[in-house]
């Protein structure tokens, strides 16, 4: 029992009163004079007595609140083993006390086996607590800052940051899976096989409460933070509109690697997915709380234990599955989405464009985003339109982004590195341009270039919508948004060649005749690269892509309940982030080279549509015919405005009457520098579309046939828009 005798004491070095040296147990010193065969048989048996005291202190110290559930069963085990110990001691003192032959050689058959027990629990008291540090001097100090989340939870929870370091703590799966190394390097052994079994059914008893709780409730009870799943209460689902981490799904719970017991690690990320997918479920009042969880496995040496967890992880993944799919209608709101930041079926977008023009041309900063939002309402709610049928299309609003789309690409691409490999995006810096947006070269922009569509999306659709799938939703429209603008200028502008009296009228001069073709051939080919450009991302790249996500959605009449059963949440979310991915890379907007040719492309188109106006006061001015009769002139032009027209002046158009030959010089020379970078900068984009057609992707192949035309200079007739 460790107490010290007449013959038999502590050694002097021996303090009790230090925790440490009881943890670590005495060494004995027996007196002089007694007979070597007696000595050393004695020693054999006062060895318990220190394997008696050390675990004795070990249970005391083991069974404080800091170590965990795990740490009390498997110290309440061994406290009735201790129990046991000291019933066999009482036994074996009574035998001594009534039998005369009752002799020392006795004693040690009696407690042989015993002490074989007292040496394996002793063996494994000592390993937990070197783990623990609490049997060495010099604890190491890096461990206090082992789990710096853990540190930053404890902080955002409000406890005492001077209790939070300390020396690192072995428990829950770990004391688990240190049992279960002993017994696999035990085996041959029966007795410490049978002992070692034992411990581990009854510590992995809490174990097994918390993992039911996590499988079929998706909750965690785990105050002790001795579970394999780590839950970061600081990140709330209320977070997911501003998150543009997917914080909420990745990190609020996350495998512990240390605490994963080695039954549980070939399964581990069911185990979490199980918990994830029913949590979710859990929150939207799909799980009932009050329930008790009945029929599962209680210890890990029951043969259902794998079962529960592979059950629970089917259970709750076509439970959440039903969820999205069926109950908040997930491919309705994919729809939706493609409608209008896709501009699928847009008849209503291009309504709302037309009432908001006169809005859009202001700079960005001076956009009135509440106007723009009424008459997006308004069209919305105009019959007849594919948005008057949407129940969703209460959840679009209006934004203004100041960055430009060009500039947005370009600080995703270099940070993330889209251009290397758009399908391993790295979301978490998809941020970066949507908070920072300050570039000095997009203070002036327009704002038909800042136009933005954002969208509310409610839990837990948001897990699949998150900010991070909505933001590249954003980029594709954007883009989409540009070209169409880019398509209606440039309409104006042939509108404005066909109907425009100083277009019309043929001239005595024979050079503006032939700089008028060359315009108009220009025109053309600046309206077949936008249109063919955007028929391509339109119909070649987003509707396939589309029609593949939705087949993987089960969008097919065979039956949604086996895609729910076959197909799980994660690989849901993972073809969405692909389809997008994929979208944006085919669509030319994950590679800087090619933004950068591109920008220089639409941009040279652009500002010949906006320069069309000013061509018309020039080809006024320098052709004789028009400008002997001002009167006629002004009356000509009158007759049949043109949409880009109208937003010059009439001031302008009859200050520009007088003849002046020189300006005949200035149209050519303007006109050949805008034709020389249109066909250099899109000969530059053929030659780097056909090298990645054949390093990277065939799609590019049909863009490159179809923007030849816009190359070779749009066909015979020039004047056809």
């Amino acid at each position: 029992m460790g107490f010290e005798g007449e013959y038999i004491r502590f050694n002097e070095p021996y303090n009790p009163i230090e925790e440490r040296e009881r943890l670590a147990g005495p060494d004995f010193a027996i007196q002089h004079g007694l007979d070597p065969s007696l000595r050393d048989l004695t020693y054999s048996i006062v060895v318990m007595a220190k394997h008696y005291i050390a675990l004795e202190a070990y249970v005391e110290v083991q069974s404080r609140d800091e170590f965990g559930k795990v740490n009390h069963a498997l110290c309440a085990a061994i406290r009735k083993l201790l129990k046991d110990y000291l019933t066999l001691v009482a036994q074996l003192e009574h035998q001594l006390m009534t039998n005369t032959s009752f002799t020392l050689h006795l004693l040690n058959l009696h407690v042989k086996q015993t002490a074989h027990m007292m040496s394996h629990l002793y063996s494994l008291a000592q390993e937990v607590l070197r783990r623990n540090s609490m049997l060495e001097d010099d604890l190491d100090e890096s461990d206090d800052l082992s789990d710096v989340d853990q540190i930053i939870e404890n902080l955002r929870e409000g406890k005492d940051a001077g209790a939070i370091g300390g020396r690192k703590v072995c428990k829950g799966g770990q004391v688990l899976g240190l049992i279960t190394s002993r017994l696999a390097t035990l085996a041959g052994d029966p007795a410490a096989r049978t002992l070692l079994s034992n411990l581990l059914r009854e510590a992995s008893r809490p174990y097994l409460a918390m993992l039911n709780e996590w499988l079929h409730r998706g909750a965690i009870r785990d105050p002790h933070a001795e579970f394999l799943i780590k839950e970061q209460k600081s990140i709330r689902r209320e977070g997911l509109e501003q998150d543009y981490t997917d914080e909420y799904w990745e990190k609020r719970y996350t495998i512990r690697e240390d605490a994963v017991p080695p039954q549980l690690d070939l399964v581990k990320e069911k185990v979490l997915l199980a918990g994830k997918y029913l949590n979710v479920v859990r929150e939207c009042g799909g799980v009932d709380v009050a329930s008790t969880v009945t029929n599962a496995p209680l210890t890990v040496d029951d043969p259902r234990f794998i079962d529960n967890v592979q059950d629970a992880y089917t259970h709750s993944n076509e439970r959440l599955m039903k969820l999205l799919l069926t109950t908040h209608s997930l491919p309705a709101r994919l729809r939706s989405l493609k409608h209008y930041f896709f501009l699928d079926r847009s008849d209503f977008f291009s309504y709302f464009l037309e009432l908001s023009t006169s809005e859009l041309r202001k700079p960005a900063r001076l956009v009135n985003t509440g106007k723009l939002q009424s008459l997006l309402d308004i069209v919305l709610r105009q019959p007849g339109t594919v948005a008057a049928e949407d129940p969703f299309k209460e959840d679009i609003k209006v934004t203004m982004n100041e960055v430009s789309l060009t500039n947005w690409l370009m600080r995703i691409v270099n940070v993330t590195g889209l251009d290397v490999d758009a399908g391993n995006t790295s979301i978490n810096n998809l941020l970066t341009p949507a908070v920072q947006p300050s570039a000095t070269d997009d203070k002036d922009i327009k704002g038909f270039d800042a136009l933005v569509f954002d969208y509310a999306v409610p839990f837990p659709l948001s897990l699949v919508i998150s900010r991070v799938t909505l933001t590249r939703y954003q980029l594709l429209f954007r883009y989409l948004l540009s070209l169409r603008h880019l398509e209606t200028l440039l309409v104006d502008s042939w509108v404005e060649h066909d109907k425009a009296a100083t277009w019309q009228h043929r001239s005595s001069n024979s050079r503006i005749e032939m700089w008028k073709r060359k315009a108009w051939t220009l025109r053309a080919r600046m309206l077949v690269f936008v249109q063919q450009l955007l028929y391509f991302c339109t119909a070649e790249v987003i509707e396939p892509n589309w029609q593949s996500l939705m087949g993987r959605l089960g969008e097919r009449k065979e039956g949604t309940e086996d895609v729910c059963s076959k197909r799980t949440v994660d690989e849901l979310m993972q073809d969405h982030v692909d389809f997008l991915a994929t979208c944006l890379k085919e669509c030319m907007l994950t590679n800087s080279k090619l933004l950068r040719i591109q920008a220089k492309v639409i941009n040279t188109c652009t500002m010949f549509a906006n320069y069309t106006p000013v061509l018309s006061r020039y080809l006024q001015a320098a052709d004789a015919d028009l400008s002997k009769d001002k009167d006629g002139t002004a009356k000509a032009s009158a007759k049949a405005p043109s949409t880009a027209s109208k937003a010059v002046k009439a001031s302008d158009s009859e200050r520009v009457v007088e003849h002046d030959a020189k300006k005949l010089d200035t149209m050519v020379e303007t006109l050949d520098k805008y034709e020389y970078h249109f066909s250099r900068h899109l000969k530059m984009l053929l030659d780097m579309l056909n090298y990645l057609a054949a390093t990277e992707t065939v799609v590019f192949l049909g863009l490159c046939a179809r923007l030849s035309t816009a190359a070779e200079g749009g066909g015979p007739d020039a004047r056809v828009g």
